[in-house]
């Protein structure tokens, strides 16, 4: 495959349009498209979906995912030869808005400023970023997904609990007779977005409240996501490692004490990678397992 064709078709999908991709190759939208039609007339198949924004076809994917590996083997090799001197490693990480508030940043901080690797983090639901993996837009990603795809690797993290609180003036605005149905349709419940089944679940399982049976508030980041529940907007799943000792402290109400919900998280890589992107897996793996064991 020729390398230019290569360059402008993983522009084209980084940028969304081969406007852009032609503004960061300095080239026109013309050529641009030129060297990617060149490129799908190699492979015999069509590689680029034409729309706004631009997106990787299935074969298009597939590609992507090789030429990505290949990016990070060659950046890493010309690191090992060319010793301090060599420029960072670049790696893009999927992972859940959990992940980044709890474990992820403390377990990497060293190993990302001692193996000299910056770190690209795409942030979406944890039964989502998999996606993100699998369409080649990531290198690794933290996953409910099991099942790894081919040529990856998926390794077990263990479960992040989750504990549904609320503040104590929530308790006592909408729950004073305890968590039940009743109570449940009325009082807010706060929920990351649209994607967040976390609360949605716990409230079909414990009390047979279907979606949309109850208020909710969207906070879609995690620090704001426990800020709204102290300040008693209602009532949401938080992750036990980001409640520290705010139950025992009574600061938070856990609303459901019998019913923790436990959500398996796996680390999905590619079999072959970067060795640095290797020893980045195996000190996040080990970090997780550590903290969750705990």
């Amino acid at each position: 495959m020729d390398w230019k064709q290569c360059e402008a078709f993983l522009a084209v999908i980084d940028a969304g349009s081969f406007e852009q991709a032609a503004s960061r190759l300095h080239l026109t939208p013309s050529a641009v498209s030129q060297r990617v039609r060149a490129l799908e007339g190699t492979l015999g198949h069509p590689l680029v979906v034409r729309g706004r924004p631009c997106r990787a076809t299935p074969v298009g994917q597939q590609l992507l995912q090789h030429l990505r590996r290949s990016r990070l083997l060659e950046q890493d090799f010309v690191a090992e030869i060319a010793g301090e001197a060599s420029a960072p490693l670049s790696v893009t990480l999927a992972v859940n808005a959990d992940t980044l508030a709890t474990w992820l940043l403390p377990a990497l901080a060293d190993f990302l400023v001692q193996q000299k690797v910056l770190i690209d983090l795409v942030v979406d639901d944890q039964a989502h970023t998999f996606a993100l993996l699998e369409a080649g837009l990531a290198m690794a990603c933290v996953s409910v997904q099991a099942q790894a795809m081919r040529g990856c690797v998926a390794e077990p993290l263990g479960p992040m609990r989750y504990r549904l609180v609320a503040s104590p003036a929530c308790v006592d605005r909408w729950f004073k007779r305890g968590f039940t149905r009743a109570a449940a349709r009325r009082a807010p419940v706060i929920v990351f977005n649209r994607k967040d089944r976390l609360q949605a679940d716990i409230l079909l399982r414990e009390l047979g409240l279907p979606d949309d049976a109850y208020p909710c508030h969207q906070v879609p980041a995690s620090e704001p996501f426990l800020a709204a529940i102290r300040l008693g907007l209602g009532y949401g799943m938080v992750p036990e490692l980001q409640l520290g000792d705010a139950l025992a402290r009574g600061e938070l109400i856990d609303l459901a004490p019998h019913a923790p919900t436990d959500v398996a998280l796996y680390w999905h890589r590619w079999q072959v990678q970067s060795p640095r992107l290797e020893r980045l897996s195996q000190t996040a793996v080990a970090a997780a397992r550590q903290r969750f064991a705990g």
